[in-house]
């Protein structure tokens, strides 16, 4: 699984680095040392925590992008067959679902835990609100 830093761990978590330290001396996270003898946690353990403290994080360091519609969260699901798979990403508060091919999962590295950007691009897009009586 991959493994993040204390630091990117509460990026995502949108908590402070203590928060997260906090939470690993209560048992909530699980951490382990690098080979540089730094702190890490498990990031699918990040991704399962995220979803019951969901903040919607900003984009990662060095990241531009035109698109407007940008969710960045943690990986929580794959299902891989031989031609396509699903992904499931908790961004913040939103779970964001995508379809994409096996190749690609493969090629991109996805795993539980890793990060990704979901970048929505699309001409239909369905607003509701809540119902007026106009008289």
């Amino acid at each position: 699984m991959p493994q993040m830093r204390i630091s990117e761990a509460a990026v995502y978590l949108g908590v402070s680095d203590d928060t997260v330290r906090r939470w690993v001396d209560r048992g909530q996270l699980t951490a382990d040392r690098d080979d540089s003898g730094r702190k890490v946690v498990d990031g699918y353990e990040v991704a399962m925590v995220a979803r019951e403290h969901a903040t919607p994080p900003g984009l990662p360091d060095g990241m531009k992008s035109s698109a407007r519609n940008r969710f960045v969260g943690l990986v929580t699901d794959l299902t891989v067959d031989t031609v396509m798979a699903q992904v499931e990403l908790q961004c913040g508060p939103f779970r964001v679902v995508s379809l994409l091919s096996s190749e690609a999962v493969r090629d991109l590295g996805l795993e539980r835990g890793s990060v990704a950007v979901a970048t929505i691009k699309s001409t239909n897009v369905v607003l509701e609100t809540p119902g007026r009586d106009d008289a």
